[in-house]
């Protein structure tokens, strides 16, 4: 079944990185600094505290080797979707217990809850798709990791 909404419309090569950390919080800053630096975000420290705030309620690992960390804020517009794949995998307190290697952090609007759970839902399918998985994880460059999501 294909998702409702394009997950590509939401990505951008400048937001695509690959990490090389060995803890959750470094790889969330790390994402959090790549999305500041594009111009996304007016603030870097409160995005980032609302995502750990989020992490704190309930893992955002939702298994299958990918995390989900996302916050939403007042001052937004528009969602984005940064991707990180991360060299080794994390323990990321996920629901199967497996390590994380891929990190699909959201934000965007705490006002547009239906497009949000769109956005979820289309991620959702992506990542169940296990030739989508592996298929990040061969991939070094921002662009090709875009055009894996053009094609879902």
């Amino acid at each position: 079944r294909k998702p409702m909404i394009k997950i590509s419309k939401y990505l951008d090569p400048q937001l695509v990185e690959f990490l090389d950390v060995d803890s959750r919080d470094k790889a969330i800053k790390q994402m959090v600094k790549a999305i500041y630096k594009a111009g996304k975000l007016q603030e870097e420290d409160s995005f980032y505290e609302a995502i750990i705030e989020r992490e704190k309620i309930v893992s955002t690992g939702i298994g299958m080797g990918a995390a989900i960390p996302h916050a939403k804020l007042a001052s937004y517009n528009d969602f984005f979707i940064a991707i990180g794949i991360l060299r080794k995998g994390l323990d990321w307190k996920a629901l199967d217990g497996a390590p994380v290697r891929v990190i699909f952090l959201i934000g965007g609007p705490d006002d547009k809850q239906t497009e949000y759970l769109q956005i979820l839902s289309s991620l959702t399918q992506a990542i169940k798709n296990e030739q989508i998985r592996k298929k990040m994880l061969t991939l070094n460059s921002p662009q090709d990791i875009i055009d894996l999501f053009e094609t879902f």
